[in-house]
């Protein structure tokens, strides 16, 4: 498979699996902002979603439905959502000998369905949870559909890669977000709204209450976020879905590249598997998930340069 090709698969899936990850963080906290008494914070979402500046966040920063507005359909914000079902969209279009018709076809139909002035309608208007639902169920009929249409092949290979590494850092992002929310102050028990708003957006709700019997502990939502591989949103898993579909591109790779990005795999499986964060630690805690992170990008740098040819 040429660079070129791989490397729009694989950000194809990225920008989708992104698309997905703000959709859901951006429904749970609406909800939550109708929960609230006072004016609801929106700052955090907005310092890792929006490129817009400090001055204009301030301005929207306790006002639901701009914020929305903002993140969901602002051309201007390179890191809105319907950015990145477009650059989805252009990268499909631009494989679509790589991929079938039927996956062209529903990103095709979801960039034409965020564009919609109904969806922009309920959302200013007042019924923002039904446009999210719209939008984050037809995202799910695009996983569907490249589930049941696409060959298992190296651009399968390079989508999935793509889509858990994305998924990785968003799990650790949005981790990142509740906690900063909470100021990172876990040592006292901490409400019950606020962990049960982080599962949801990590679509991980009802596993917990199916593990823990909705005993809910900051100790226990962390070991799932982070650590549990039966959770597909948990890093450990994403990390092991990584290497699975990379270790099939090894027949395919130049070797010093395949041992190059299975290092640093490796080296990011191990920091997790290896790790022992706690609730009573917030700057270790904290420490760890910024080390995370950092590690993920240098992989997503690693296959930049070693399989799709830019420096």
């Amino acid at each position: 498979m040429l660079s070129r090709v791989a490397d729009s698969v694989f950000w194809m899936a990225r920008y989708m699996e992104r698309t997905n990850g703000m959709l859901r963080i951006l429904r749970t906290n609406y909800i939550s902002s109708q929960d609230e008494v006072k004016d609801f914070d929106w700052h955090t979402l907005l310092r890792n979603y929006s490129d817009a500046p400090p001055d204009e966040m301030e301005v929207i920063g306790n006002h639901s439905i701009k914020v929305l507005e903002h993140l969901l359909f602002d051309r201007h914000n390179g890191a809105s959502v319907i950015n990145n079902i477009t650059r989805a969209r252009e990268n499909a279009r631009a494989v679509q000998d790589h991929i079938t018709k039927e996956v062209w076809q529903c990103l095709n139909d979801y960039y034409h369905l965020i564009r919609e002035k109904g969806i922009q309608q309920q959302v200013i208007n007042g019924d923002p949870v039904t446009a999210l639902d719209s939008l984050v169920h037809h995202g799910m009929l695009y996983h569907g559909i490249v589930d049941v249409t696409m060959a298992r092949g190296e651009g399968f290979n390079y989508l999935n890669i793509g889509k858990f590494l994305e998924r990785a850092v968003l799990s650790v992002d949005m981790l990142n977000i509740k906690l900063t929310e909470l100021q990172y102050k876990l040592q006292q028990p901490v409400d019950v709204p606020a962990l049960r708003y982080l599962l949801y957006s990590l679509s991980g709700y009802e596993f917990y209450l199916k593990t823990h019997r909705g005993n809910f502990s900051a100790d226990q939502v962390l070991q799932q976020v982070l650590y549990n591989d039966n959770f597909p949103h948990s890093v450990s898993y994403c990390l092991r879905q990584l290497l699975r579909y990379f270790e099939r591109l090894e027949p395919e790779s130049l070797p010093e590249s395949y041992k190059q990005l299975e290092f640093l795999i490796g080296r990011t499986m191990n920091s997790v598997k290896y790790s022992a964060v706690n609730t009573t630690d917030s700057n270790g805690l904290r420490e760890f998930l910024f080390h995370i992170r950092k590690e993920l990008i240098t992989i997503a740098a690693a296959f930049n340069q070693y399989y799709f040819g830019h420096s």
